[in-house]
């Protein structure tokens, strides 16, 4: 059986078949227009379904201060409820209409709560290296080292309650100096005492207060 022949054009000397990607540059040249191709609007659509779908890893803060449209915000709240792929599947793109009637300024603040909540993050995390650091240096095994750690802490740290940092640090000393006792016994592992941790929930704390 003959197959069915395409649909189309020559333009000096190719054929362009109708629908095709060229066959639409070729539209759009006549129509002396910018207007997107459907390759490009489907390729924006997924772009604003993934971004609808990032929402939901969003802050409530961040969201909230969005003052997204009901109809998206319940769109939203029933896509984080749906379990099955080929529900999400349908409501993710439900949702990707939606964000299509958002104007320029609504997707430019959707990506800039985005940014902010992963430069937090990065902060975070930043943050938490810096409190391992300082808690390995004020517990140092060598007492002269802990005592240096100790004086620059307090010199940018002023407010610290000396005594309970003092208290903190002397048992986590301790601690450690134990543990590395044990680590080294045959089959034991590292487990570090109370005060090891609330050393560094002080740290942590103290070094979110300067951020802030």
């Amino acid at each position: 059986m003959a197959r069915k022949p395409k649909k189309g054009y020559f333009v000096r000397g190719q054929f362009v078949a109708e629908g095709s990607e060229l066959d639409e540059q070729y539209r759009r040249a006549l129509k002396g227009g910018d207007a997107p191709s459907k390759t490009e609007l489907k390729a924006q659509s997924a772009q604003l379904q993934a971004l609808g779908e990032a929402l939901l890893t969003l802050r409530p803060a961040l969201r909230e201060a969005l003052a997204l449209p009901a109809r998206l915000e319940e769109a939203l709240a029933e896509l984080a409820r749906i379990t099955d792929f080929e529900g999400r599947r349908r409501q993710s793109q439900y949702v990707g209409k939606l964000m299509r009637q958002l104007d320029e300024e609504g997707i430019a603040a959707i990506h800039a709560a985005l940014e902010q909540q992963r430069q937090g993050a990065a902060q975070d995390t930043l943050l938490l290296h810096a409190a391992e650091d300082w808690r390995e240096r004020l517990a140092a095994p060598d007492a002269a080292a802990s005592q240096a750690a100790l004086n620059e802490w307090m010199a940018r740290f002023a407010q610290t309650d000396a005594q309970q940092l003092r208290a903190l640090i002397r048992q986590a000393r301790k601690d450690r100096a134990q543990a590395a006792a044990v680590a080294s016994a045959p089959g034991q592992g590292v487990r570090q005492g109370r005060a090891w941790r609330e050393l560094f929930q002080l740290i942590r704390g103290m070094l979110n207060e300067e951020r802030a």
